[in-house]
């Protein structure tokens, strides 16, 4: 289901990601949501939010990569 706000994210997308990189996960993950609704628009066998979650972590590490400390950091 959609997010409405980031403390309704999953708990380690909030415990890993930085503020703005939530934001991008969660504006991601809600376009998916729509855009992925109809299951024939799926790649393979994957539900609507497992294609959901899919996206938004793609779109944030468009602008966000892991540093060698393991945070996630701004590109």
């Amino acid at each position: 289901m959609p997010y409405q706000n980031k403390t309704d994210l999953p708990d380690q997308v909030k415990q890993l990601l930085p503020s703005h990189a939530q934001e991008i996960y969660k504006e991601a993950f809600n376009n998916a949501w729509e855009q992925y609704a109809d299951k024939k628009d799926r790649k393979g066998d994957d539900s609507r939010e497992a294609t959901s979650h899919k996206v938004a972590w793609s779109a944030v590490e468009k602008s966000y990569h892991k540093n060698s400390s393991g945070n996630w950091v701004k590109n």
